[in-house]
Order: structure tokens, then C-alpha cells, then sequence
């Protein structure tokens, strides 16, 4: 009887967290925070909105990010239905067995609905990396911090934006820090492990992680790569995001892809060894930014996507962010029907001359120093623990 009263104490103790992550990249600052979380308390039971890092982690997938996430118009149509019983599900979860937290990573319009809605139900909020209203919806961040028991922010000046709205709101560094090599990087060991000459020049190309971006990115990156390879020697190497298969490559775009290396891991390397890439905007500019990597950033998405974007974003000078960060264009961009090959072309060029390479890769390391120290994972698990207590 001491063993079955032990072991009801020790189920109604544990703590009981649910995450929800639904963006590539939020599946993979999910796992990390995961495995800082069970550093503290092993016994920590996880569940939630998971990808397949998070998975991987220990995190018991209520429902799958890759079945819920849309990207424009067309997905999201198409995934409404599951979004919205995955949502229910979530709230009906709340009622009956209130988790111990909620950790809301990203996803806007999905987690501020059910962060609202576990406020309301006495469960405490930990909104970890917060939505980008200040390009978006600069009011929603007086949403964030009336639905967040606390913001744990990866970007400096958002604390400053949330602390003025309200929200009690720490800075914790920006989590890629963890996952990109410090050291430097040995080029020759990279050239060599893919069987390039000694010495050779890289184009990196980063069409994407979803298959639309692929859609409308890949086709111009590869055909701006080969002229190029023709004018400068650079090899084009496309690095494959971890979400798409080279399957979906072809069945994305009509892109020609002999010639062109595919790197499916050693991304990394790949890229701190590439005289420039060719980049989707989104966390890949980071990537390239932390790397050290001169880039020309890419955005492109369908027309009425595209057309509702412009209504909503007015508060923002540049896409990519490391300009943002900088505050000012250290890195080309280009936008919706200026992402062609020679437009592309025209924008690498600039960044193939030696001193404009010395001088942008200086500015990025200027963003490498403001985005804090490692350990964002490690952080945020103690601000979880402290108020859970």
C-alpha cells in the first residue's frame, strides 16, 4: 500500500508542461529546450504541439507541427480543419487537466488563441521567442504581455517593445548560438570531406524550408549560381533544408539541378566555407549571419499572400534580419518580383569583390555580438522551473 500511495504522490508532483512549437524552426528551439528542461527534472513530463526534433527529445506529440503548419493561402485552407480541432483538443486538454506551464514557442496565431485561452484557466504562460508584431501588428504586443506570465525574447530591442507594453520580458540570447560552431571553421577539411579541389569557391544556395519557398526560389537561385560559376568559379552547393526531401526538390520546381552539389548535412561547414549565398528570407539569414556568410536575401511568395503581407507589415525598413538588426542594409534584398536571376546576379556581385566581402562580413560580426552568449535553452528551462514552484 506505502508503494501505491508513493507512486500517486509522485504522478500528482510531477511537473506536467505542455510546449507548442509549429515552425521548422521552432520544432528544433522546442527539442533544445526540452533537453534543458529534463536536465533539471528528468522526471518533467512533456507534451504538446511537436515536430520531429521535438519528438525525438522526449516531447509527446499531441499532434505533429509538420500536420498543422501552413504557409500562405493555399496550405492554409487546406489545414484549417486540423488547426482548429487540434486547437479545441488543446483548450479541452486545459480544462480538464490543467498543465503545471505552458510554453508557448513562435506560431502566433495559434499559441496567443491558446495562451489566452490557459490565462483564463489559471495556467501560467512562458511565450519563449515571441511573434514578430513590431513588423506585424505592433498592438498585439500589448496581447503577448497581457496573456504572458512571462516573455523570454532572442532579439535585444525586443525588450524594450514588450517591457513598454506591459510584459515581464528577459532577454536570453538567441538559441542558434548553441547550434553553430564557435571555433573557427577549417575550410580545407570542409572542401576536401566533399570532394572539392583545394581551394575552391562556394555559392551556397538556401532556397527554403517548405516546399512553396522552394517552389518560387529555386528555379531563379540555380540558374543566378550557374551564371556565376561561369563569371567567378563558383561552385553552386544547395543546402538542404532538414524538412524537405531531394524528391520534393523535383517535384517543387523545374529547377535543373546537374551540377549542382546537394548537401544534406554539414550545412554548417558548408556554409562558413561559401564566398556567399543565396538565402530565403527567415532563420537561415541568421544562419548565414552568425557564419560570417555574405548573402543576398530572397523573399517570394504567392500573389494574394504577398498582396496581404504589404497590408500588414508597416513598421519595417528591411525583411532579412540581420539588416534589421543593424538597423541598417548591410546585406542585399530582394522582394517578390525582383527575385530573378539577374537580378540576383547583380546583387551577388557586389559581394564577390574582396573588400565589400571584408566589409559585410565585419557587419556580421557586429550582429553575432548583439544576439548575446549561448545557452538560451538552459535559461529559459530555469525560468520554466522558477515558475512552476
Amino acid at each position: 500500500m506505502e508503494s501505491l500511495a508513493d507512486d500517486a504522490l509522485t504522478s500528482a508532483s510531477r511537473r506536467r508542461i505542455l510546449i507548442v512549437a509549429g515552425e521548422a524552426s521552432g520544432d528544433l528551439h522546442g527539442a533544445e529546450l526540452a533537453r534543458a528542461l529534463r536536465a533539471i527534472d528528468p522526471s518533467c513530463e512533456l507534451f504538446g504541439v511537436a515536430g520531429k526534433h521535438m519528438r525525438a527529445a522526449g516531447i509527446e506529440a499531441l499532434f505533429r507541427c509538420e500536420d498543422i503548419t501552413a504557409a500562405g493561402f493555399g496550405e492554409l485552407i487546406g489545414r484549417l480543419g486540423r488547426n482548429v480541432a487540434a486547437l479545441f483538443s488543446l483548450r479541452a486538454m486545459l480544462k480538464s487537466r490543467p498543465p503545471s506551464l505552458f510554453i508557448a514557442i513562435d506560431f502566433p496565431d495559434f499559441n496567443m488563441r491558446l495562451a489566452s485561452y490557459a490565462k483564463r484557466r489559471g495556467v501560467p504562460v512562458l511565450y519563449y521567442i515571441a511573434p514578430q508584431v513590431w513588423a506585424w501588428r505592433p498592438g498585439r504586443a500589448r496581447q503577448l504581455a497581457a496573456i504572458s506570465d512571462r516573455m523570454a525574447v532572442v532579439f535585444p530591442f525586443e525588450t524594450r517593445i514588450f517591457a513598454d507594453a506591459g510584459a515581464r520580458v528577459d532577454f536570453v540570447g538567441h538559441p542558434l548560438l548553441d547550434r553553430i560552431e564557435q571555433r573557427p571553421q577549417d575550410r580545407e577539411q570542409t572542401l576536401a570531406r566533399h570532394g572539392f579541389a583545394p581551394g575552391a569557391k562556394l555559392v551556397a544556395l538556401m532556397p527554403g524550408s517548405r516546399g512553396r519557398e522552394v517552389h518560387y526560389l529555386l528555379e531563379p537561385m540555380v540558374a543566378a549560381a550557374r551564371v556565376l560559376q561561369s563569371r567567378y568559379g563558383l561552385k553552386p552547393c544547395l543546402i538542404l533544408a532538414p524538412t524537405l526531401t531531394r524528391e520534393q526538390l523535383r517535384s517543387e520546381s523545374r529547377a535543373e539541378l546537374g551540377g549542382v552539389e546537394i548537401i544534406e548535412r554539414d550545412g554548417y561547414d558548408i556554409l562558413a566555407a561559401s564566398e556567399l549565398a543565396l538565402v530565403a528570407s527567415g532563420t537561415a539569414t541568421l544562419e548565414a549571419a552568425l557564419l560570417g556568410c555574405p548573402m543576398v536575401i530572397a523573399y517570394k511568395v504567392s500573389a494574394p499572400t504577398y498582396y496581404l503581407l504589404r497590408l500588414l507589415v508597416r513598421n519595417v525598413r528591411f525583411i532579412g534580419m540581420p539588416n534589421i538588426l543593424a538597423g541598417r542594409r548591410i546585406v542585399p534584398e530582394l522582394i517578390q518580383r525582383e527575385v530573378t536571376p539577374s537580378r540576383l546576379v547583380e546583387a551577388a556581385q557586389e559581394l564577390v569583390m574582396e573588400s565589400k566581402q571584408d566589409e559585410t562580413r565585419a557587419a556580421l560580426g557586429k550582429i553575432r555580438r548583439m544576439l548575446g552568449a549561448p545557452g538560451a535553452a538552459r535559461r529559459v528551462a530555469e525560468m520554466a522551473f522558477a515558475m512552476m514552484r
